[in-house]
């Protein structure tokens, strides 16, 4: 076992960034009020088999398709790139429209698990450990099952004001992550190109 607090900073940081789970309170209070209750507890099962799985099975799948991880680690640090710019900007590049129901699917997946999420675990998993991986996630849904029970009572404290600053501020380290995964990836595909 390699237990190391850094990578589980770290990675924590880089999936808190990306799944940006205070920046989907006003996805989650709409849906609240059109269905009237949000599984939280099944949504939070579900997004971190989906994260688990794919951790282990992700490179076994890129593999079949001959793609090696310094691949599609670059890939994900261009979409976490892009993340990071929506972020930060207040703009919209893509965007899956409004769930209709507050239902597994768009609640753990694309909302939690997103295509952004899994490109990031993958991309992680060329850099980090798979137990300190595995830490953070666990530590991401614990957090995201904490804001699903209590989504109306965080709008209220932080106001519209305060998520637009926390979603700034985590856009420009989301950022600083895709910088680094990008170019220690390139160097990794470069030495292996040597």
């Amino acid at each position: 076992m390699n237990f190391n607090f850094k990578e589980i900073a770290t990675a924590g940081m880089v999936l808190f960034a990306v799944i940006d789970i205070l920046g989907s309170i006003p996805i989650i209070l709409s849906l609240r009020k059109k269905v009237g209750h949000v599984q939280s507890e099944k949504a939070s099962i579900v997004a971190i088999s989906i994260m688990i799985a794919f951790l282990f099975v992700g490179e076994s799948i890129l593999s079949l398709i001959g793609i090696d991880v310094n691949s599609f680690a670059v890939a994900g640090a261009f979409i976490i790139f892009f993340l990071a710019i929506e972020m930060i900007l207040g703009i919209s590049l893509y965007k899956d429209d409004e769930p209709e129901t507050a239902s597994i699917v768009p609640i753990a997946f694309p909302l939690i698990a997103g295509a952004g999420t899994l490109t990031s675990i993958l991309s992680l998993r060329a850099e980090y450990h798979v137990e300190n991986i595995i830490v953070a996630i666990i530590i991401n849904v614990i957090f995201v099952y904490i804001v699903l029970k209590s989504s109306a009572r965080i709008e209220r404290i932080l106001g519209k004001n305060g998520l637009n600053i926390i979603r700034k501020v985590f856009g420009v380290i989301l950022m600083a992550i895709a910088v680094k995964l990008f170019v220690t990836n390139v160097n990794g595909l470069l030495s292996h190109a040597a």
